[in-house]
């Protein structure tokens, strides 16, 4: 909580991959964080941030479906981008059907 406190005082343009994934899984900032997320996540849909290859995407697919239910089109752009893995780690698998079943 403290982290996420510090990084809610850094401007939204300096914040990296890990920053995001930090805050979108403490659903911190969502409206503003998800948008740039999405951005990072179609150039690089597999991107990391401290954790392990995938983690921001894990941080966007695990979102409650009422964020989804907010934000229609940007949850199509995630169902894109996801649709489109050609290949899923397994350590993503379980997310990634979660996500397209819902």
């Amino acid at each position: 909580m403290a982290t996420a406190r510090e990084l809610r005082r850094k401007p939204i343009g300096e914040l990296t991959v890990e920053d995001m994934r930090l805050l979108i899984r403490q659903d911190v900032g969502l409206a503003c964080l998800l948008p740039l997320a999405v951005e990072v996540l179609r150039v690089d849909p597999l991107a990391e941030g401290d954790m392990y290859e995938g983690d921001l995407l894990v941080a966007v697919l695990t979102r409650s479906p009422e964020v989804w239910r907010q934000s229609p089109e940007l949850g199509r752009e995630v169902r894109l981008i996801v649709s489109e893995l050609a290949d899923v780690p397994s350590a993503l698998k379980r997310e990634v059907e979660g996500f397209l079943a819902r």
